[in-house]
């Protein structure tokens, strides 16, 4: 930037210097043709009056004289013309420095620089600066499967909207990607004047956008933060606004938050999670938990369910602290992947009929490619497709259906089982039955642990294993916390329950004694490989 505008004073500075000499040799031109041109004149009259003579040398002096005050001045014009040129284009050259091409709103750069002059502003009267950050949610699905093309367009409506609900002084602003900024003067009695505009976003970018017959749903999450608060500078309420950003994404987003201090602590504490967790994955800090998967009919085990936790400086951490961080800094599919694979290299000494269940995260689920992976995973370490179940959540089919009907259909098609997880939290459970060829259905836990207090919950309960019985889908019960809880899923006709009266999730020591109990002890590799050598001792013995 600097060598840019070190390069355009050299141009001024010379641009200056030819206008200089243009004009010097313009005023030489007419001061001689002043000095010079009313004798000769007078000589050239006298002559034709036939009284006297002229001297040709001065009417050559003079024609040339005439001849450069011409040239002169054609040159002076051509300059002028040039610096009007070149003044034009170095506005044209700052205004799109400072402007998004896209959208036609300011830039990052466009939107600090005039955000500065009404901090000051804010300042002489008494008023308040409201800065809004706003960023599209999921908005990178829209690029993946529709192309850049579709996500321009939609980026382009947003801000039309912006430009509908915000009034005329707002300054408006696209910082950068699906990234948006607003800044506003305020009065600090009447903040209400902030939170109505923010709301006025949110309900204007959820409406629909068209685009080629295809209708995306685009949702906002806004970060606001204000000069009340003590923020000294620009820059400290773009961050701060950035931060209540990120925690309205954390409240479910499609809504507003302010920020408050306690955010800037929470940010640092959910930077160091991510910082260790980057480092612990290659590491081999994640590993696998089993949760057992009983017969209700029978009693038996016959599979474990794959958990993820994280051994982390001796102390093992439950996946409430960490699988929101992994999804929303995609660190889950190589965590995911990573203890998967420990899973399924332990899973290979179970007895055959042992079904191993592993959870696909809602982000897992956008990845195109998310079923070869597995299906890779399957190759390298042996297990069989057969015993894997893929279980994946209701809420995550909203998000893209198509593209979970092709993960589906791809998963199927090697041979491995596909569960539909908290069956009965979503909106539209039928169709997605109707659309996809699950094997099985789990019910959400949350209806199992209040069946005993709710009579709408042992409803949701009979209805969901009534529809499982009709579809000849087996269900699942998770949150079996009890004999008595077993008995009435057992009599409701669910085929499948897990939950704490059975086993707390355990290690993979854990999981082999809970083989051992149930009389199925596991074979490890180490046996099989002694196995193996000793049937090839007893051929070459027999031949």
């Amino acid at each position: 930037m600097n060598q840019s505008n070190s390069n355009s004073g050299i141009r001024a500075t010379r641009g200056a210097q030819r206008d200089v000499i243009a004009g010097g040799i313009l005023f030489a031109a007419i001061i001689l043709f002043v000095g010079t041109g009313g004798s000769v004149v007078s000589a050239v009259v006298r002559q034709l009056q036939g009284v006297g003579e002229t001297d040709n040398l001065m009417v050559t002096a003079l024609l040339l004289n005439i001849a450069l005050i011409i040239f002169g001045w054609r040159r002076y014009r051509e300059l002028m013309s040039e610096m009007g040129e070149r003044i034009a284009a170095e506005d044209r050259a700052n205004k799109l420095a400072v402007t998004d091409p896209l959208t036609g709103l300011a830039n990052r750069r466009g939107v600090a620089e005039d955000a500065a002059e009404l901090f000051m502003q804010a300042r002489k009267s008494q008023r308040q600066l409201a800065f809004l950050m706003l960023d599209l949610d999921d908005f990178k699905r829209i690029n993946d499967l529709y192309g850049h093309e579709a996500g321009d367009a939609v980026l382009s409506a947003i801000s039309a909207r912006m430009r509908e609900v915000t009034p005329p002084e707002a300054l408006l602003a696209r910082l950068g990607g699906d990234e948006f900024g607003c800044v506003i003067l305020y009065d600090a009695d009447v903040p209400e004047t902030v939170e109505t505009m923010a709301s006025s976003l949110v309900e204007s970018i959820a409406r629909p956008v068209v685009h080629e017959k295809n209708a995306f749903d685009i949702t906002t999450s806004i970060g606001i933060s204000s000069s009340k608060s003590g923020a000294e500078s620009v820059e400290i309420l773009m961050r701060r606004a950035d931060i209540a950003m990120y925690a309205a994404k954390r409240l479910g987003k499609d809504r507003f938050a302010w920020f408050e201090p306690g955010m800037e602590d929470e940010l640092h504490a959910r930077n160091d999670v991510e910082l260790a967790m980057r480092r612990g994955i290659p590491l081999g800090e994640f590993m696998p938990y089993f949760e057992p998967q009983i017969d209700l009919a029978s009693g038996q085990l016959i599979g474990f369910e794959m958990l993820a936790r994280w051994m982390h400086d001796g102390m093992l951490v439950e996946p409430d602290t960490f699988i929101a961080i992994a999804e929303d800094t995609s660190l889950i599919e190589s965590l995911s992947l990573a203890i998967m694979e420990q899973a399924m290299i332990e899973a290979r000494g179970w007895p055959d009929h042992i079904s191993l269940s592993v959870n696909i995260s809602p982000v897992q689920l956008r990845d195109p490619w998310m079923a070869q992976k597995i299906v890779k995973l399957l190759t390298e370490t042996g297990f069989p497709a057969r015993r894997l179940v893929v279980e994946i959540t209701e809420s995550s089919l909203f998000q893209n259906l198509e593209l979970a009907q092709t993960i589906v259909t791809s998963l199927k098609n090697q041979g491995i089982r596909v569960a539909l997880d908290d069956f009965g939290t979503g909106y539209s459970s039928l169709s997605h039955l109707r659309a996809l060829p699950f094997d099985r259905i789990k019910i959400d836990k949350s209806f199992v642990l209040s069946m005993a207090e709710s009579a709408d919950s042992r409803a949701i309960v009979k209805a969901v294993v009534g529809l499982g019985d009709s579809l000849g889908l087996p269900v699942t019960a998770e949150g079996i916390e009890d004999a008595d809880t077993a008995h009435r899923m057992r009599e409701m006709g669910a085929e499948i329950g897990q939950g704490y009266h059975y086993s707390r999730p355990v290690g993979i020591e854990g999981a082999r004694r809970l083989l051992g109990d149930y009389g199925m002890p596991i074979i490890t590799d180490a046996q099989r490989e002694t196995a193996a050598l000793r049937e090839d001792d007893e051929r070459r013995a027999a031949g």
